[in-house]
């Protein structure tokens, strides 16, 4: 599929006859996809029922009739001061018990059904209208599900849904009690409507009653997303996408990506740096203008896997952003690499945010393609040179893999409520594994944690997961190649509780863990032969090889030929030391890089992105700091 480049536009944000103008600079620009419309249901529907379209229609027709392609949001991010007063209580809740009053966006909660149906309608309109437009080419659903932590809601309405959830669930109060353990504290229940949301107790709410509405909340977002989904899908056969975000991972992506033909993620990486990504001051300050090296990467994977091979960067980051910490500009030449990375991942599409920097309201320090006064931003001509380099680059494929990384979200939710250790998280942990792969120069793929197929890589780590599911655990069981578990996986089950007899259950191969200790940052556990393990140490036993142990003789690896059960959060350079042994049993080539310079095979071309702010040589060719250098693969 041809690699293009988008553009998100607000139309109703400037006069009717500028639209012709910005229009025609887009074409110039190489850009083939403008997204709008999804923060614009108050010029759609200023009063209940009283629908204003034609604007939409015309601008529509004058981004069409210079051939660039809509993506179509659906407004519901954003719903108008009159549905609040019609709904009163679809605002969202917080942990204390405030409404998030209107004001800004995402005031709503996903478990109202009033709103929902008000989506449904909306969006109806909408596809019933559009659905057969020639200039309409794909469509977006709401935008930036949990954008300012907007999942979890703590309202009446939240409660009732929550109930009835666990009703049919669990069927009966008794055989919840069992599950959650609520004998314990004499927490039992007589009937799901004595059932409370799971905060203001007086020390930790239990933890499967906090798993229990992260499930819910997560079923909300989908539920959400699938009326949308559905209206559109009755009117059109575009493609359907939703903009996920980075690090968010209170509800199931995988679950909502099921529902759609493409997965986009919004890609802010100075952003989230320094708002979003664990990483010393001096480290920090290094990619200050860059981004993490390996943040973007690590995302693109995801969302390709999300997508199910189809996906696009719905927003890329142009300039400075208006939301983080501090909001430094990116190094020159930037926004031209972190576009090249996207593409070397298998990027359909990578659109920029935002055509023209808004001159008002929250967002005017959010930098654009364009200044407010309309003259070219920096990354103006860089998006123009990356327009210029795809149409002479040949399509190029994703490249294989040889390592998969399997990323669960229930296991984020469970080690979320309990932790045991103040800094365990699972995204922290699944993202060091991957990091170690970046380092040794190795393609990544990311699987679902009900992944029944393993057969196309020789490596698979499986950090973190709460339980194993069982098409990966019959996958597991037949595996030619080696498959590292651990820590903590297949340690709970699916109610939070241990196991008896103890786990993790591996595929014949005797391991278990009898003790978890979670450690202070000043403590480590130091490996034979050098190397530390560093957050969370488990003792293990069992019959199983030992692979690897500590200093003082614990086990640190057990397990047989073809899996492998890792008891410590390895520290950064003992992850690579670890990752680097199995891939010399497997034969997988690997490579020691300088920090910041990053590697992407395809199926035709090696790509090599320089994150670092100063040059650096590769194979004899010196790369600019925000370089980007491919070149054919033998």
């Amino acid at each position: 599929m041809k690699r293009t480049l988008g553009v998100c536009y607000y139309p109703e944000h400037w006069p009717e006859p500028v639209w012709s103008e910005d229009a025609t600079r887009m074409a110039e620009v190489g850009i083939t996809w403008v997204r709008i419309g999804e923060f614009a249901w108050s010029r759609l529907e200023a009063q209940p029922g009283v629908l204003t379209f034609d604007w939409l229609d015309r601008a529509i027709e004058v981004l069409g009739s210079q051939g660039l392609k809509v993506i179509l949001g659906t407004p519901t991010a954003t719903p108008p001061r009159w549905m609040v007063d019609k709904h009163p209580d679809m605002l969202a809740v917080d942990a204390q018990g405030r409404p998030r009053g209107f004001g800004s966006r995402r005031h709503y909660d996903f478990s109202h059904l009033g709103y929902r149906e008000e989506c449904r309608r909306i969006v109806r309109l909408l596809a019933e209208r559009y659905g057969k437009n020639p200039h309409v080419a794909a469509w977006q659903t709401d935008n930036e599900y949990d954008c300012h932590d907007t999942t979890l809601s703590y309202s009446p309405t939240a409660l009732k849904g929550f109930q009835d959830w666990l009703a049919q669930r669990y069927q009966s109060p008794d055989a919840l009690n069992r599950a959650w353990g609520n004998v314990f504290w004499s927490m039992e229940y007589d009937e799901f409507s004595q059932i409370g949301l799971p905060i203001l107790t007086v020390t930790e709410s239990n933890h499967p009653h906090q798993l229990a509405f992260r499930r819910y909340s997560s079923d909300q977002v989908v539920a959400f997303n699938k009326v949308q989904v559905d209206e559109i899908r009755k009117h059109t056969d575009a493609p359907i996408a939703h903009n996920y975000m980075g690090r968010i991972t209170t509800f199931d992506h995988w679950k909502v990506g099921a529902d759609l033909d493409i997965a986009s993620w919004d890609s802010y990486p100075i952003g989230f740096l320094s708002d979003r990504i664990e990483n010393s001051d001096a480290r920090k300050l290094k990619f200050l203008r860059q981004g993490d090296p390996d943040n973007q990467a690590f995302h693109h994977d995801l969302y390709r896997a999300v997508g199910r091979g189809r996906w696009w960067v719905m927003e890329q980051q142009p300039g400075p952003v208006n939301w983080a910490p501090w909001n430094p500009a990116p190094l020159p030449g930037m926004a031209r690499l972190w576009a090249w990375e996207a593409f070397a991942h298998g990027a359909e599409c990578v659109s920029y945010f935002r055509w023209r920097q808004a001159p008002f309201a929250q967002e005017q320090m959010h930098a654009g393609l364009l200044r407010p006064d309309s003259v070219p931003a920096p990354a103006y001509a860089e998006a123009q040179q990356v327009a210029w380099e795809l149409a002479d680059m040949p399509d190029v494929q994703r490249g294989k893999a040889h390592v998969a990384l399997v990323f669960d979200y229930e296991s984020a939710w469970a080690w979320d409520v309990q932790p045991q250790g103040r800094d365990f998280e699972f995204w922290r942990l699944a993202f060091a594994a991957y990091r170690a792969c970046r380092r040794l120069g190795l393609n990544v793929d990311i699987l679902p944690p009900d992944c029944a197929d393993l057969s196309g890589y020789k490596l698979v780590l499986a950090p973190g997961l709460m339980r194993l599911s069982d098409p990966l655990r019959a996958a597991l069981a037949t595996f030619e190649g080696i498959a590292l578990v651990g820590p903590r996986t297949d340690t709970k089950s699916d109610e939070l509780s241990i196991p008896v007899p103890l786990g993790p259950d591996l595929p014949d191969c005797d391991v278990q863990v009898v003790l978890a200790e979670s450690l202070p940052p000043n403590a480590k556990v130091k490996l034979q032969g050098g190397g530390r393990f560093r957050h969370w140490f488990e003792h293990l036993e069992g019959s199983a090889t030992v692979h690897m142990s500590t200093k003082d003789g614990h086990p640190a690896i057990m397990g047989n030929d073809h899996i492998r059960y890792l008891a410590g959060w390895p520290d950064d350079d003992t992850f690579d030391r670890i990752i680097g042994y199995h891939c010399d049993i497997l034969d997988i080539p690997t490579m020691t890089l300088p920090d910041g310079l990053r590697i992407r095979d395809t199926d035709t071309h090696r790509f090599v992105f320089n994150y670092a702010p100063d040059s650096q040589d590769w194979n004899g060719t010196s790369i600019p700091a925000a370089g980007v250098h491919w070149e054919p693969l033998e």
